[in-house]
């Protein structure tokens, strides 16, 4: 019989506040009606929304099937519910954060997606990519407009600049020219690696306008005024460019069709330059008050400030000044004033005299992300910082207009964060206390206690570099072992430090095991040592007073010496021997009694970096940065395999430490290559590979009940998966790897023919073939055979029964009737109208030119039944622009084409009288409730109306009497 073996699953996911890959975005949507409002942050492959003024999850956006990394976040400016988020596989999901659930999903990016930005009116998505590409997005209709090709390396920054309509003159009277009518889509101006700025032309889809952004190689960021009337672009040595924009220029532009002669709308108005020479990542402008923020990956954010008018014209005024007074020592004084005239033009003005240095925020780990805080009746600047370091942090600047005097200096102080449910730095080791209940996780500085049911952080305590720790018997302490030697105790009751032993004097402790009795400790360190140490309990007496008081005491009673740094340590469950790594690359087994050596495990060609013992005290596992793991038995040494485990060095082997379902050979190992395998130990085979890390597995802890396990990784990340129902059988699970390998070379292979035509093109369709649109281009290939064979069996049929009316009706294909008798046309429709409008477009790619008369057979279907107007047509037009040239030299589809001409036009006709007629009776309606009711709006005049209607009462009143 063929073994099986049950799947584990991921299930749980914390520890993480927000990760480095993405920028940040503020929302000042108050659900929570609390004063502060929410971060939207990522954290890995899911977007969290924090509370920052309580430092709570509101929220966890996740999708079952998505693993890659979110890399860009934006709101969307009109519905605030709505957020962009990209990834780093290229796709780019719309997220409706109310109900916390991906709306719409694009595919078009090779690779990750580095930028997003909303149009003004919400209805456009741009977004940019390492893959050089920048795509805009049709959020109503769910497609990809066009792909823009110009930038020759990762685009670093993206905004629509769509001009307000423009004022004229027109025989004395104003008149508004709407700049985004039908013909004027705005402009994109986008930066990137290449140190190239382009301004786009939306409407005729081609660059306008191209500078060099940065003298000294790189751009890597772009920030825009919100009055669109300049932008500052920053790249490497602190180098900062600040241009300005002709919006009015542009918006004119939008109107006429031929320039005559070239007009740059981008003029370089000069360079600033920051204080730190690091390479700058984002400069971002608030959006109601004259201030930016930029930031480098230091630990500071500079916050720069616009002048005023009146401050520029000062500040020329005194530099003229000066001028003069240097000049009338030369006296040159009459050539001065010819000189100067033009000395008090804003425009001439020096870029230094326009933007000043306000404050550098020093933070508390390097930035990564930084947006504006705006809140709702709160006029402080506020700025919330994403470190790279699993921080959240809002701080509260004072503005120019707060300061009480020209010598006061503009300050800052941090108001709130979120820090406490994760670690600041990488996890190096977990323990899971004896009811599985709590987990400890330890790295440099901190010492974390979680709820593993709730996944909420229940201590923080401050230690040192710790790169071991475990739960003592009874879970009410926590021992820990650092860089720095010293073995710490921690209560986990009272939170407090109970002890800290300086053990290893001064090397590091990298392994500690608590003896299986539960009575004593050992620890190994750097200093080829191993020490046991005894609990005891020892009355101490209690400061000023005669009382006593009970105290927990870690007492050496015993010393191993080894001949190198002992790296890992293993009672056998029976406690009757310890496993000892060595830093010379040997395993050394101990009897625990006598202190004598019992085996020697060589054959790693690497150091052993962890080991376990199997519940039956049979078996040993060595897992070395070799990337092999060796199973030995513990009755004569011999290596029962070797086995190629992991792609890197493999950091943590674990047994399950029971045998209930005969899995106590069961084991796992977690490595630097991201991935955790689950492995038989009797068999030597991998069960299953569990994928979901995006970084080097630091730590494992697998349950005392076998039925979950904990692993910690470089992405600041502790997951929870648990065992599941869900059998699994080697064989399948070796076709399912197999499955997917070929997957991701089909489409990559796929998209490589389908760009080669117009890779030297300015613009391109923004498609890329996933294994969805090919299962989805199957699917239609399917139905249309399957629907073509109905409509000819139906066809003979109908022909039949002229000649005799008693015909049977025909056998249909079991499908059919399955659904209901349904006819082939609406099968069509049915299987048509299910695929995803995002993926459509790429799916009808995949048909070959052979299926389209076929298609094109059921469109005339479709037309002549009004069969879903829209869709069909959308199909139609697609199809007639990929096959344009076969369709046109092939004389069978003339006939074909005019059929669907007639019909088609006839049932847009149709539906053009009924919406004709719909939009008339609306009116109607209109004009009738407006007659009905009163006036529910107040009119320009209605007040001067009223005054007259007052005064003409009065007099009739007066006349009366």
């Amino acid at each position: 019989m063929v073994k099986s073996y049950l799947k584990f699953e991921p299930s749980k996911s914390f520890g993480v506040v927000a990760s480095s890959s993405s920028n940040i975005v503020w929302s000042s949507k108050d659900k929570t009606k609390s004063s502060a409002g929410q971060a939207v942050v990522a954290a890995n492959e899911e977007v969290l929304v924090w509370d920052i003024k309580k430092g709570e999850l509101l929220s966890r956006w996740k999708e079952e099937n998505n693993r890659a990394l979110v890399t860009a976040i934006a709101q969307s400016k009109t519905d605030p519910d709505l957020f962009a988020v990209g990834y780093e596989n290229g796709s780019i999901r719309i997220w409706d954060s109310k109900i916390a659930t991906s709306v719409v999903s694009f595919n078009g990016h090779k690779s990750a997606v580095t930028i997003l930005a909303f149009d003004k009116t919400g209805v456009r998505l741009a977004s940019g990519s390492k893959d050089t590409d920048v795509i805009v997005w049709d959020l109503v209709a769910e497609v990809g407009q066009y792909k823009l090709r110009g930038h020759k390396d990762q685009v670093t920054g993206l905004r629509f600049i769509e001009p307000e309509p423009v004022v004229q003159e027109e025989d004395g009277e104003q008149a508004l020219m709407a700049v985004d009518n039908e013909g004027a889509e705005g402009f994109l101006l986008t930066t990137g690696k290449d140190s190239l700025i382009k301004l786009w032309d939306l409407s005729s889809r081609h660059c306008i306008e191209t500078h060099v952004a940065q003298s000294n190689g790189e751009c890597w960021a772009l920030g825009v005024s919100p009055d669109l009337s300049g932008c500052v672009t920053a790249g490497n040595d602190g180098e900062m460019k600040v241009w300005a924009l002709d919006v009015a220029a542009l918006a004119a532009s939008a109107q006429r069709v031929d320039l005559s002669q070239s007009v740059n709308f981008l003029h370089d108005r000069g360079t600033l330059h920051r204080s730190s020479k690091e390479r700058a990542v984002e400069v971002i402008f608030h959006p109601r008050r004259d201030y930016f923020a930029v930031h480098g990956v230091e630990k500071n954010v500079e916050i720069w400030r616009i002048r005023t008018e009146s401050e520029v014209k000062k500040s020329l005024a005194r530099k003229k000044k000066r001028r003069k007074e240097k000049l009338a020592k030369d006296k040159k004084g009459a050539d001065v004033e010819m000189e100067d005239e033009g000395a008090d033009d804003i425009n001439k003005a020096e870029i230094s005299d326009v933007f000043a240095q306000h404050v550098i925020v020093r933070t508390t780990g390097k930035v990564r992300s930084v947006d504006w805080a705006i809140q709702q009746g709160s006029k402080d600047l506020q700025l919330l910082v994403g470190s790279t370091n699993n921080l959240l942090e809002l701080y509260t600047i004072v503005g120019k207009d707060k300061l009480k005097s020209k010598t006061d200096v503009a300050d800052y102080n941090k108001a709130l964060g979120v820090d406490l449910p994760g670690h600041r730095t990488d996890i190096r080791s977990l323990s899971l206390s004896s009811d599985d209940k709590m987990l400890a996780s330890a790295a440099n500085g901190s010492l974390k206690i979680w709820n593993v049911k709730t996944q909420a952080c229940i201590r923080t305590f401050e230690c040192g570099y710790a790169l071991c720790c475990a739960f003592l018997p009874g879970d009410k302490v926590v021992v820990v072992g650092t860089k720095e030697g010293e073995l710490q105790l921690y209560d986990v009751a009272s939170a407090a430090l109970l002890e800290s032993v300086n053990a290893h004097e001064g090397h590091a402790i990298w392994a500690l095991q608590v003896h299986p009795d539960g009575k004593s400790v050992v620890s190994g360190g750097a200093d080829k040592a191993a020490k046991f140490w005894d609990f005891k309990i020892v009355q101490e007496q209690v400061l000023g007073t005669t009382r006593t008081t009970p105290k927990l005491k870690l007492v050496q009673s015993r010393i191993l010496k080894v001949s190198d740094d002992i790296l890992s340590l293993k009672f056998s469950p029976d406690s009757k021997l310890l496993a000892v790594s060595l830093l010379d690359s040997t395993v050394k087994v101990f009897f625990v009694d006598s202190l004598k050596l019992y085996l020697n495990l060589y054959g790693h060609k690497l150091p052993v970096l962890s080991m376990d013992i199997s519940f039956d005290s049979k078996l040993i596992i060595t897992s070395s940065a070799d990337k092999n793991i060796r199973i030995w038995g513990l009755d004569f040494g011999d290596c029962h395999k070797a086995l190629f485990g992991h792609q890197d060095s493999i950091l943590q082997v674990a047994f399950i430490p029971h045998n209930s379902d005969g899995n106590g050979h069961h084991f796992f190992s977690a490595s630097k290559d991201r991935t955790i395998k689950y492995w038989d130990g009797d068999k030597f085979e991998q069960i299953q590979r569990i994928d979901g890390h995006h970084g080097e597995i630091w730590a494992l802890a697998i349950s005392h009940a076998g039925n979950f396990l904990v692993s910690a990784s470089h992405d600041k990340s502790i997951r929870v998966w648990e065992e599941t129902d869900e059998q699994i059988f080697l064989e399948e699970e070796r076709e399912k790897e197999l499955e997917e390998l070929y997957e991701s070379t089909l489409t990559t292979s796929l998209e490589q023919d389908a760009d080669a035509q117009d890779e030297n093109r300015e613009v391109a369709a923004a498609s890329k073939q996933t294994v969805e649109t090919l299962m989805a281009g199957e699917r239609i290939a399917e139905a249309l055979e399957l629907g073509l064979a109905d409509l000819n069996v139906v066809k003979e049929w109908e022909v039949a029964k002229a000649s005799n009316p008693n015909l049977a009706p025909p056998q249909r294909h079991a499908i059919f009737m399955a659904l209901g008798n349904i006819t082939a046309e609406q099968y069509v429709m049915n299987t048509l109208s299910k695929i995803k409008a995002s993926a459509l477009h790429d799916a009808l790619l995949v048909l070959p030119f052979a299926s389209v008369p076929m298609l094109f057979t059921f469109l005339n279907l479709f037309a002549l039944r009004s069969m879903n107007i829209p869709l069909t047509c959308r199909i139609l037009f697609f199809m007639l622009k990929t096959h344009h040239k076969q369709i046109v030299s092939s004389r069978t589809m003339r006939q074909m084409l005019d059929g669907i001409r007639v019909n088609l036009r006839q049932a847009l006709r149709k539906q053009k009288d009924e919406m004709g007629y719909n939009i008339a009776a609306l009116r109607v309606v209109g004009m009738q409730i407006e007659e009905r009711s009163v006036k529910g709006f107040v009119d320009e005049n209605w007040e001067e109306e009223e005054k007259q209607k007052k005064e003409v009462r009065k007099r009739a009143f007066a006349s009366l009497s």
